[in-house]
């Protein structure tokens, strides 16, 4: 289904030249370098051919004859480029094997030569020493940058490339007709057609944290992967060109450039999206609205309000259209979510269905994490709930790579499927918020997420017996609730006393052990508290007054004795009970030295 759905996007973009992807035999690569021959050989000029618009140089991506996955032992050359060990016989501790294999294949494999671009190649291929780079006046100045860099090559006076010459195409079509003879024929699993099979598929590159020279979705190289004596991708079937169309989209898909709204990193998983329609127009409209809706920025930006106007206008049951006519609800996307394997890639998620659903499903998620007060400018795309499962160190950024890895991709996946939310969402979000005291609104968020998605679904309606309140609700009698909200009053007690004095208030030291065994904590705190309280009668009696009002309406909603222990879900009503209390007093204006609660009104995204 998903190499399927991969060739058929790979041959929609082929036929209707909707963007530069690698045509059959071809992939896009990155080139540093081009080295310019005159007709005998000679060398002309060695050009840094690479993007100097950026701070660091960028390679230029052109398509040239298509790579490959190389062995693991030996050398085994592209054809009319490659890396500089290659084409030159340096760089490397294997740069003598690796030039033999260029010199090779290119001297042996084109005998009988008339196109005086390839005649040359091959001149300048017989005379190179590869010794002979660093004394020499056109190589030595770009030494250090030629190390592990791609080149090509041109013919003096041309514009065109040496491997776009006609006879270059013809020289690389005969290569791979005689690579074909030995391929095995089956029917294909993905067209179902009789077909010449890919006995290696082609590499895919720019999965995060996977091996730069490409990994595989597919790959069989170990005996135990092997079955009824098949060899590597006979185990598999599949045709040479179904696996160039789904590697080559996929390599597409992936690029990395400031222009590819189509791949969103999210944890360690690699997203990436596409829109089937018959218009193209549309189809891109519909792709950059979901990114929009999948990756809001967290600022106040006219994106974040554009994207704060599809979901309201979706939540109110309208359709995209009257949006913008290129909207459809009936649009089909694809949605895949890739993440390193060493040197393969393991799938996290692959969901399909039309923009209609998936917008609304967005827009569900966004109702879900909805709190009062809002703790953030837009509603957290999930690049920002993940960042929030990950410790906060003082005076550092949360980093993406701490995010548990087999997370992002089940919460991801409820995102998309409107399923609940997995419960080691909230088991590490309480976990983190007790190590590192950090209630911050969209912690907050994320438990009542949770809740209410159950809720709503009809999951646990035993522990769910009330609505997941979305501000504060002094009538609730959710146990767990109420004793977050008593332990935002006394903390507030306590700072309001002690003012700039208090190095550490109650939420550091006992928050974990209040909402999990709230037995063992409140007796205590509730005892202190009067000490507090009878400070503050004498210098802000006012104060006072209401904040014992505050603690009388809680108690007399809980049960005789405290619990001597809260379920996972009342200590996530805990939570959500500490922030409303905390936040309410905020927002009264009441003695702000008592407000210490992180209401994290602008929730960034570190990068």
């Amino acid at each position: 289904m998903i190499l399927q759905a991969l060739a058929t996007y790979y041959s929609r973009l082929q036929a209707t030249g909707e963007s530069d992807i690698a045509q059959p035999g071809y992939s896009q690569e990155n080139i540093s370098y081009e080295i310019v021959l005159a007709p005998d050989g000679s060398v002309v000029a060695v050009n840094d051919i690479r993007s100097t618009a950026g701070k660091k140089p960028r390679p230029k991506v052109v398509a040239v004859p298509a790579s490959f996955k190389r062995p693991g032992i030996g050398s085994k050359s592209f054809f009319l480029w490659d890396k500089s060990s290659y084409v030159l016989g340096f760089g490397e501790a294997k740069a003598a094997q690796d030039h033999a294999a260029f010199r090779e294949l290119h001297l042996s494999t084109m005998p009988s030569l008339d196109d005086p671009g390839l005649i040359a190649l091959q001149s300048f291929i017989k005379a190179w020493q590869p010794e002979s780079l660093s004394s020499h006046a056109l190589f030595a100045p770009h030494a250090e940058g030629l190390v592990g860099a791609n080149i090509v090559f041109r013919l003096d006076g041309e514009l065109r490339f040496m491997h776009q010459r006609p006879a270059a195409e013809e020289a690389r079509e005969r290569l791979l007709g005689e690579a074909g003879k030995a391929s095995a024929s089956a029917e294909c699993l993905v067209t179902g057609k009789p077909s010449r099979i890919a006995t290696v598929h082609p590499a895919i590159k720019g999965v995060h944290d996977a091996q730069s020279a490409g990994a595989s979705i597919v790959s069989f190289n170990q005996d135990a992967f092997k079955s009824y004596g098949k060899e590597q991708g006979e185990n598999a079937p599949i045709s040479e060109q179904a696996a160039f169309a789904y590697t080559t989209v996929l390599n597409h898909l992936l690029r990395r450039s400031e222009h590819n709204r189509q791949c969103i990193q999210i944890g360690d998983a690699s997203v990436v999206f596409w829109a089937e329609a018959d218009d193209a127009e549309e189809a891109q409209t519909a792709e950059w609205t979901f990114e929009s809706l999948l990756n809001t920025p967290p600022d106040d930006s006219q994106e974040a309000a554009r994207v704060r106007n599809v979901l309201e206008h979706v939540a109110r049951g309208r359709p995209l259209n009257e949006l913008d006519p290129k909207l459809q609800d009936g649009t089909r996307m694809f949605i895949l979510g890739l993440a390193s394997n060493i040197s393969r890639i393991s799938i996290r998620f692959w969901e399909t269905g039309t923009l209609g659903v998936f917008a609304r499903r967005l827009a569900q998620h966004a109702e879900d994490f909805s709190l009062e007060p809002l703790p953030w400018k837009t509603a957290p795309a999930a690049r920002r709930v993940v960042l929030a499962t990950v410790p906060h160190r003082e005076g550092a950024m949360p980093k993406m790579d701490d995010a548990f890895n087999n997370l992002v991709g089940e919460f991801m996946r409820s995102v998309l499927s409107g399923q609940p939310y997995p419960r080691s969402l909230l088991a590490n979000t309480l976990m983190r918020i007790r190590s590192d005291g950090n209630l911050s609104g969209l912690r907050a968020a994320i438990c009542k997420g949770i809740l209410a998605r159950e809720s709503r679904l009809g999951i646990n309606v035993h522990i769910h017996k009330e609505e997941v309140p979305v501000s504060l609700d002094k009538q609730s009698t959710n146990p767990g609730y109420r004793l977050g909200r008593l332990f935002a009053v006394l903390e507030a007690v306590q700072r309001s006393a002690l003012g700039g004095q208090v190095n550490a208030t109650i939420r550091d030291r006992y928050y974990g052990a209040a909402s999990a065994t709230p037995a063992s904590v409140f007796p205590v705190l509730l005892r202190n508290t009067q000490n507090h309280l009878g400070k503050l009668r004498k210098d802000k009696p006012g104060l006072a007054v209401n904040l014992e009002k505050d603690i009388r309406e809680i108690v007399d909603g809980l049960p005789e004795h405290f619990a001597r222990s809260l379920r996972i879900e009342d200590q996530g009503r805990f939570a959500i009970g500490y922030y409303h209390q905390s936040q309410s007093r905020f927002l009264k204006g009441e003695d702000n030295t008592a407000n210490d609660s992180n209401p994290d009104t602008t929730e960034g995204d570190p990068a």
